[in-house]
């Protein structure tokens, strides 16, 4: 990797754009980056840091990447870094810029712009840019897949910060691991003794599951045993414990099958007992049935012969309903006949009772005749029907006629009062649009010149306002000019003062043996003294920062004085020379007249609305006169037809109604006559004929009595029963011969008479019997049940604990082989001596190579004196493989690389870092490094060891490699030709270079 060209733009402490060739400086080969401290040369390898991998190293990546703009910018000037690179043999080149907070380009106030990314490379052919990607996340892995490292070890490598290098030399060997780890990525070493832990910590947990699992059955079988069976004394992951669980299952399966013999023959001779008990209780049993059946069966006779006289007088009753039944048909018809009769009776009274005086006696052949009759008249009157409701509707007419002519009257009367008016009502409306329309005129007008009128009264407003405002920002303009000025005094005031005392600021700072930054003397024998009053570097600069602010302060009031200024010129020039009060009353008057003239052109719609109904109204007015005139004249000759016509027909009624009120009521009165006579007739007929059947009835009754054996017809009624009397003296009869039959049948029964003679039977001590030896059967049953479940449940569970055992086997096997890997990786295993890690052991390797690459330089350096060696020995109690000592050719010893002094251990570091930087070079697949930077530490050697290291460094230009060195030292400055000075100033810092072709 070779860096070409950087562009910073507010970046860190440079407010302006900063550029620097690296292609210039590289071609010493060696070049100095120097400056005042805080000027900013950690931001120019910061730059080249964020240019790559988007952010700065350690604690200064802060945020979201606005703390990287430049205090110094411009507002509108943008963060920006661009670097021009080649690796792996392609140009590149990539500009970021960072999240940026802009001014608005409308308005006030800022906004936020993300951050921004491009990278383009140059064809080597024709020379062009051709862009290859603007994202993030795409750039910063093509560039670390092309680099082969990550921003820490390119921070390690290629900006070599000597401080570092320094504690790792002091460090322990857990430091040291942590900075290796991040260099050289062995985390998948870590992992995999992590992953090993892992797994040892989940067999074990398997492992004791399964033991728990197995001691949890024998708990199991030792409370199905009964308490009988010996647990072994084992936890679970103790050695042993399987075999001891088996081995008490075992005897507990053994014990579990003696008890449940003995149980078998117990329940035998139980059973054999109860059942005896049970056919004892079944024979005393059957001998009370029988015996108490026998006494039931006498109790039975005897009811019966007290009943026999009831059962004899319902013979007899029944044997009179069977006759009776014979007769109950000439019953029935009889009934049915008289009841005819009285009903044709009642309803001939009825009908007669409606009839005249006259009609009363006649008989149902003078009735029919009197009907027909009437039909006769009625018939007849169906024409003058048909006139009087002709008549009814004429009359009707000629009232609607008399309506429309009164309604007519009215219409004709309402037009001519209305059309009076419309002359007058219809020039009146015409006005009030005209009026209407002349004001809605004068209303634009007004408000064409009412806006102009509000602008310069608002301008006037305004400018009187920034007239104010102008006198105060004048007054503090002056004051602020007048306190720059008196700062800038007291500054340029004491900055003289210390001029006069530098050197004794100088001498301060002078030691015996180190050489003056003046005259470059060892040795101060009268060095200059403090005076009172001296000024020192701190009082300078704060009366100078005294005076910055000042200055700006006063650069801000005069801003905003020509802001005030600029706005009130304008202000004035829209305003005019009218005052302020003359434009309000101009404006007030204005308003009032256009809110006048808009009232007043607010009725024109409605006025037009109102002219339009009231024409139409007159429309309609004129049409209404002229249709009533012509009904009017045709209504005469209608109203002379219709007065004939009805002349005609009331005469033709006055013939026909009679003495009756109308034609209606005669027809009615006929109508209701003739329907009386035909009903009484009918009812006559019909009383005759049920008044012949009832008597046939009777003597059909009297004949079927005599024959059925009943001195009466009352009789035979009386001897009758009806369905619900009859059936239930036929149960009667048929339940005592059956009671009868079933008496006789037990009574004749040989086991019921023979167990009548024999003693009365003892059922509750066979009972007592039968039901002690059912108990101990089924105690002997439940203690057989129980002592088969044992044995069942001890082979299930020894079953069970078998394959457990089985099961665990090859966990177990695993267990001990993941524990030994696990232990060995950890460090913790008694087979590894030196208690290292697998980690660390690789590391340890790594950190092999780096002592050898570094010993090559550091010889060189030291003159031969040091080497660098790794030690894998253990530091008292804790665990060995990352120590690094140096040997001392000069005695010959080894020692601990913490004991070297303050220039022995930078040489050391350097040599530590470049021998670092090649391993990780080698590390990450061979990437070349042709720009390196080394930070600070050179102040610390003496001539002597600084030629030795600076022949090193320059030794590093084999091959076109170059270097650069960050440092203070003002003896670098006359030894490095090619120099990148940062300068810094009021303004920002700035970047020049030196020494370069």
């Amino acid at each position: 990797m070779r860096l070409h060209r950087l562009d910073i733009t507010a970046f860190g402490p440079f407010g302006s754009t900063q550029s620097v060739d690296f292609d210039d400086l590289s071609a010493a080969g060696l070049f100095l980056l120097h400056g005042p401290t805080g000027a900013g040369k950690t931001s120019v390898l910061d730059a080249v840091c964020y240019a790559l991998y988007g952010s700065v190293p350690g604690a200064r990546q802060s945020g979201q990447g606005t703390a990287l703009r430049s205090d110094h910018a411009a507002p509108a000037t943008r963060t920006s870094v661009t670097l021009e690179l080649t690796v792996a043999g392609r140009r590149l080149e990539i500009t970021r810029q960072p999240p940026w907070e802009r001014p608005k380009k409308r308005g006030t106030g800022t906004t936020l712009d993300k951050a921004q990314t491009w990278l383009r490379e140059r064809d080597a052919v024709s020379g062009a840019w051709k862009d290859l990607s603007r994202s993030h996340q795409e750039i910063g892995e093509e560039i670390t897949q092309l680099l082969g490292m990550s921003r820490e070890q390119f921070c390690q490598v290629v900006l070599l910060p000597q401080g570092d290098f320094a504690r790792f030399l002091r460090a322990d060997a857990e430091a040291r691991g942590k900075l290796l780890g991040r260099l050289f990525d062995t985390r998948r070493f870590a992992d995999v003794e992590k992953r090993l832990a892992e797994r040892r910590r989940a067999t074990e947990s398997r492992v004791r599951d399964g033991d728990a699992d197995l001691l949890a059955d024998a708990h199991r079988m030792q409370q199905a045993a009964g308490g009988t069976m010996e647990l072994p004394g084992l936890t679970p992951g103790e050695p042993g414990l399987a075999e001891a669980v088996l081995a008490a299952a075992a005897v507990a399966r053994s014990t579990a099958r003696e008890q449940l013999a003995a149980a078998h023959c117990r329940l035998a001779a139980a059973e054999s007992a109860l059942a005896d008990a049970g056919r004892a209780l079944d024979g005393e049993r059957e001998r009370d049935r029988l015996q108490r059946r026998f006494a039931e069966a006498r109790e039975r006779a005897a009811r019966l012969e007290e009943e026999a006289g009831a059962h004899q007088r319902a013979q007899t009753r029944m044997e009179r309903a069977r006759k009776a039944e014979t007769v109950a048909p000439a019953l029935e018809l009889r009934d049915s006949a008289e009841t005819e009769h009285r009903r044709a009776a009642a309803a001939e009274l009825r009908a007669r009772a409606l009839l005249p005086a006259s009609l009363a006696d006649a008989g149902a052949a003078g009735l029919a005749v009197a009907a027909r009759r009437a039909a006769e008249e009625l018939g007849g009157l169906e024409s003058a029907r048909r006139a009087e409701r002709r008549l009814t509707d004429l009359l009707g007419e000629r009232a609607g006629l008399d309506r429309q002519e009164r309604a007519d009257e009215e219409v004709l009367q309402d037009a001519e009062s209305w059309l009076a008016d419309w002359e007058e009502t219809r020039a009146g409306l015409q006005s009030r649009i005209e009026a209407a329309r002349q004001a809605a005129t004068r209303a634009g007008e007004l408000a064409v010149q009412r806006d102009p009128a509000r602008q310069r009264l608002n301008a006037a407003r305004l400018r009187d306002r920034l007239a104010e405002d102008m006198e105060t920002a004048a007054e503090q303009a002056r004051a602020a000019r007048e306190r720059a000025l008196t700062a800038r005094q007291q500054w340029l005031d004491l900055k003289e003062q210390r001029l006069n005392g530098i050197a004794a600021e100088l001498a301060a700072g002078l030691t015996d043996g180190a050489p003056c930054a003046v005259c470059g003397a060892t040795e101060h024998p009268a060095p200059a003294r403090k005076v009172d009053g001296h000024v020192d570097r701190e009082t300078e600069e704060r009366a100078l920062a005294d005076y910055q602010g000042a200055d700006d302060r006063h650069a801000e009031a005069e801003q905003r004085l020509g802001v005030v200024r600029e706005a009130l010129a304008a202000a004035s020039a829209e305003a005019g020379d009218g005052a302020t009060e003359q434009l309000s009353r101009a404006v007030d008057e204005l308003e009032q007249e256009h809110a006048r003239a808009r009232e007043a052109a607010s009725v024109l719609h409605s006025a037009q609305e109102q002219l339009r109904r009231a024409e139409h109204e007159h429309e309609l007015r004129v049409a209404a006169q002229r249709e009533a005139a012509v009904r009017a004249a045709s209504r005469v000759g209608h109203r002379e037809r219709l007065d004939r016509e009805r002349a005609s027909l009331e005469a033709e009624l006055a013939q026909a109604r009679g003495d009756a009120a109308s034609v209606t009521a005669r027809a009615a009165q006929l109508e209701q006559s003739v329907a009386r006579l035909t009903d009484a007739a009918d009812t006559a007929r019909a009383a005759e004929n049920a008044a012949q059947r009832l008597k046939e009835a009777d003597a059909r009754l009297a004949d079927a009595a005599f024959r059925a054996g009943f001195d009466t017809p009352q009789a035979a009624a009386d001897a009758l029963l009806d369905d619900a009397a009859h059936r239930a003296l036929q149960r009667r009869l048929d339940a005592r011969q059956q009671e009868e039959a079933a008496v006789r049948a037990v009574l004749a029964e040989p086991e019921t008479a023979a167990a009548a003679q024999r003693p009365p039977a003892d059922l509750a001590s066979a009972r007592r019997t039968a039901e002690e030896a059912g108990r101990r059967a089924r105690e002997a049953a439940s203690a057989h049940d129980a002592a088969v479940r044992r044995c069942a449940e001890l082979d299930r569970l020894s079953a069970r604990a078998a394959a457990s055992v089985r099961r665990l086997g090859p966990l177990r096997e695993e267990y001990d082989r993941v524990a030994r890997m696990a232990g060995l990786a950890a460090g913790t295993s008694a087979d590894n001596e030196r208690r290292m890690r697998l980690e660390s052991y690789v590391l340890a390797a790594r950190l092999e190579q780096v002592a050898a690459a570094a010993t090559v330089r550091l010889h060189r350096m030291s003159s031969g004196r040091y080497t660098l060696v790794h030690s894998d020995d253990r530091t008292g109690r804790g665990r060995s493989g990352l120590g690094l000592h140096v040997v001392d050719a000069w005695t010959g010893r080894e020692r601990d690389t913490a004991t070297l002094s303050g220039g022995e251990t930078f040489f050391a570091s350097l040599a530590l870092a470049l021998g670092l930087a090649d391993v990780v070079t080698d590390e990450a697949g061979g990437v070349r490094l042709d720009t390196l930077f080394i930070d600070e530490g050179f102040g610390s050697l003496d001539d002597q060891t600084l030629d030795e290291v600076l022949d090193v460094l320059d030794s590093l230009r084999e091959r076109d490699r170059s270097v650069g060195i960050v440092s203070h030292v003002a003896d670098l400055r006359r030894r490095i030709h090619a120099q990148l000075e940062v300068v810094k100033g009021r303004s920002g810092s700035q970047l020049r270079q030196r020494g370069t072709r």
